[in-house]
């Protein structure tokens, strides 16, 4: 599996994946563009978590196109990416995908709800009757993203302030939602500790100083506890979260200021404030977005539309950000991010 760190381009005539490849040092160097056959949005982001997704093996990697209502699959080699297939949505402004194994669903946002499709001889093929909805037609979902191990999906639902569980039957299809109300407000993207717990930001509609985090124990049936209820990061704009290979830390971004926060996760998956300012772009301004942690855990990344550029950071033992570099040429519409 080649290092690299994937983006698309979101643009609205031709969306493409930028690939770079990474040095062990963490520096990234451009390996290339490759086309998704699909349009974005054209809009100067994707107000969700997941458009781009790598595969539990590293070998497929899944595009969103919000723009024409597809889903791309490209197979992941040595000297880049190759279009494998492109298939429908299942329904309008798709922004997230999840992978596990040779199932795959997509997050339809103009149509709140899933989609369902299996993976398998290079090909996506729609599960037939796998569509289901969210809690409210005005769910504004920001994430999907199978729990581990692959018996459930997990979506946040902004407009709702909740969050919906769905368990995944024998055939591969979506049974529910059971949806819970949110500790927080907006709860946006999330990550999982191996046991299975829930990290999920909250951006509390953007308002100023009021971010934060919260933790959930999901049972086999789907059922979601509260553990820690919102600790706040003091910033602004909390949006996606990355968890540690060691299950010790999460890393927020801060889309209000251009920082990354970091929580510790305590043996219970209780959350602590650890620093609310463990990396930053240095700008000081809105536009840190989603972010990434290599397979490996050794660097983090995320990308900063607003300043065209995808920054990356080393990951101590101890949970410290350094940073390890920039890279620029971005386009404003950038959106996404998987690293490998």
């Amino acid at each position: 599996m080649p290092l690299a760190v994937y983006v698309q381009t979101n643009d609205a005539s031709e969306n493409e994946v930028i690939a770079f490849r990474r040095a062990e040092d963490g520096t990234l160097a451009l390996l290339g563009r490759f086309p998704t056959g699909g349009r974005g949005t054209g809009e100067p982001f994707l107000a969700s978590a997941g458009s781009v997704v790598l595969s539990e093996d590293g070998r497929w990697l899944l595009v969103v196109n919000a723009g024409s209502d597809e889903v791309s699959l490209f197979e992941v080699d040595p000297d880049g990416l190759r279009l494998a297939d492109r298939a429908g949505s299942g329904g309008s402004t798709p922004t997230s995908v999840a992978v596990s194994g040779a199932l795959v669903y997509v997050l339809n946002n103009g149509t709140p709800g899933i989609s369902g499709f299996s993976l398998a001889d290079s090909k996506l093929t729609a599960l037939e009757g796998s569509a289901r909805p969210l809690s409210a037609p005005g769910a504004d979902p920001a994430q999907v993203s199978f729990t581990v191990g692959g018996g459930g999906l997990i979506v946040t639902e902004r407009g709702t302030d909740s969050i919906s569980c769905y368990v995944i039957d024998e055939r591969g299809y979506a049974q529910g939602p059971a949806t819970i109300k949110s500790s927080g407000q907006t709860p946006y993207g999330f990550g999982f500790v191996s046991d299975g717990s829930l990290i999920v930001s909250e951006a509390f509609g953007g308002a100023p100083g009021a971010a934060a985090a919260s933790s959930y124990a999901v049972s086999e049936t789907g059922e979601l506890k509260v553990i820690s209820e919102s600790v706040g990061d003091t910033r602004s704009e909390v949006c996606w979260v990355v968890v540690t290979k060691d299950d010790r830390f999460a890393f927020v971004t801060n889309f209000g200021d251009g920082t990354v926060s970091s929580y510790e996760i305590t043996a219970d998956r209780s959350l602590k404030l650890r620093n609310p300012v463990a990396g930053s772009t240095g700008r000081g301004q809105k536009g840190l977005r989603d972010e990434a942690l290599t397979a490996d855990g050794r660097y983090l990344y995320a990308i900063d539309p607003g300043a065209r550029k995808l920054f990356g950071w080393a990951v101590g033992q101890d949970g410290q950000l350094t940073l390890a570099g920039e890279s620029d040429g971005l386009p404003a519409t950038v959106a996404g991010l998987a690293a490998s």
